[in-house]
């Protein structure tokens, strides 16, 4: 008759800790953290992709020095594989996320101070690398917190709401604050200023969002900072990851279809920003800061995500296989809006905004392929792993024909470059008729 009690007793303060460990992350649901998470995430791809472009082209540096040297700012998201580990040993995912908010913000705060400076491109550049590197492990951290965080259904509900919400911060990144620094120009008549105040809110924003994620982000029980592996271990494991990367069957071609299915884009997306704020006299289209800001943040935005919607939709229903080949070709047909473009003497704004809005839904549309290949080739016991060494390479593979993409434009002329991308999509289409993809993985099934 004693045993029943005695095991009563027992088993209470064991329970004690996980009831309250998941009772604290039940406190405040997912949607007061999750779209604030994510919507951060954004901000800094985008600002290290599109936003400094339009900056260095403010502040006129030459299209070759914006190209090549932004473009080195991806590297921190082509190798943040080599110290994911260390995230995972040292300290929480929690901590780690408000601390790289902080870094972020700081490092912002920097480059607003930094522009109105005469030595500002080498300094600002520096400022950049700060943040590529903490917005890299950033999202380290909050990918392995979204797991730790969320139950399985839910991880499964919000898939798409982080998704989406790291694409709004684009919008509001490249549409919305290039659109205020571009007001700014006209209104002040001092760029660097311009973007001084617009650089500073960004700052202010992440700074905030540390402030809010050091009370809002629950703390699961799993995020001890602890793993139940020792260090050893762990880096073993690591480099195994490693290994069964590259002994994966159709490993080549999969590399090649990583590095060269992006080629045209890599390029175009750099110049994009340069050839619709140059003047008429070099080639370009003579729009403002904020007329960039309205068209391809806001219009451009848009097609993205309806691209990207109706990528999805389809490939759910007919399967990757079925798909790949004309959404590569999605990928390329519609770069010929900027030949069409660089072709015109004076194309009205409508035209713009539409010739923007084709392209970007082709984009979203061929991209949906892209994602999905990398999701089906890391496959396996180390599908995490292996998906973060594929957007390794998905980095690597707009980082370096990127950086040459100025030097193209100025050699070539807009005309010339835009037609050179429109030969590099034959990479894009060869690579695609080139990959083996089952042909059940993607189907929706009933």
């Amino acid at each position: 008759m004693n045993k029943i009690p005695q095991k009563k007793i027992v088993n209470i303060p064991e329970s004690q800790p996980n009831d309250a460990a998941v009772e604290s992350s039940r406190k405040l649901h997912p949607w007061y953290w999750i779209p604030t998470l994510y919507f951060i995430s954004g901000l800094p791809n985008v600002t290290v992709m599109t936003v400094s472009v339009i900056l260095y082209k403010a502040m006129g540096i030459s299209n070759t020095e914006i190209a090549f040297y932004t473009a080195w700012l991806y590297l921190p998201w082509v190798i943040k594989p080599l110290w994911s580990p260390f995230v995972d040993i040292l300290k929480t995912k929690r901590w780690w996320i408000i601390s790289m908010q902080w870094c972020i913000g700081l490092a912002l705060a920097g480059v607003a101070f930094l522009l109105p400076t005469s030595f500002f491109f080498s300094a600002t550049l520096a400022m950049f690398w700060l943040m590529a590197f903490a917005s890299a492990t950033h999202d380290i951290a909050a990918d392995g917190f979204y797991m730790l965080g969320l139950s399985e259904f839910q991880q499964s509900y919000f898939v798409g709401i982080r998704s989406t919400c790291y694409r709004l911060s684009t919008l509001f990144a490249q549409g919305a604050l290039v659109a205020l620094a571009g007001w700014l120009e006209l209104t002040t008549g001092n760029i660097p200023i311009a973007w001084m105040i617009t650089i500073g809110l960004m700052s202010a924003i992440f700074c905030l969002g540390a402030i809010y994620h050091q009370f809002i982000l629950p703390k699961p029980a799993k995020d001890s900072g602890k793993p139940d592996r020792s260090a050893s271990d762990i880096l073993k494991e690591f480099a195994n990851t490693f290994a069964t990367f590259f002994k994966k069957p159709g490993i080549m071609t999969a590399l090649a279809f990583m590095l060269l299915y992006r080629l045209p884009e890599a390029q175009l997306v750099k110049m994009i920003n340069p050839f619709l704020l140059d003047p008429v006299s070099e080639g370009g289209l003579g729009l403002t800061t904020l007329e960039v800001g309205l068209t391809y943040g806001t219009v451009g935005i848009i097609g993205l995500i309806i691209g990207g919607i109706a990528g999805g939709f389809l490939a759910a229903m007919g399967g990757l296989r079925k798909w790949i080949r004309p959404m590569a070709w999605s990928m390329s047909l519609t770069c010929l809006t900027f030949v069409l473009l660089s072709q015109l003497e004076a194309p009205s704004y409508l035209l713009i905004n539409c010739c923007v809005f084709i392209e970007q839904f082709g984009y979203g549309f061929g991209f949906t392929a892209y994602m999905l290949f990398l999701i089906y080739f890391s496959e396996g016991k180390y599908a995490t792993s292996h998906y973060a060494i594929c957007t390794g390479f998905m980095a690597l593979g707009l980082m370096l024909p990127g950086m040459i993409a100025g030097w193209l434009q100025e050699t070539l002329g807009y005309q010339n470059f835009f037609i050179w991308t429109i030969i590099c999509c034959v990479a894009t289409i060869v690579v695609a008729y080139m990959v083996k993809i089952d042909a059940s993985f993607g189907v929706k099934r009933k």
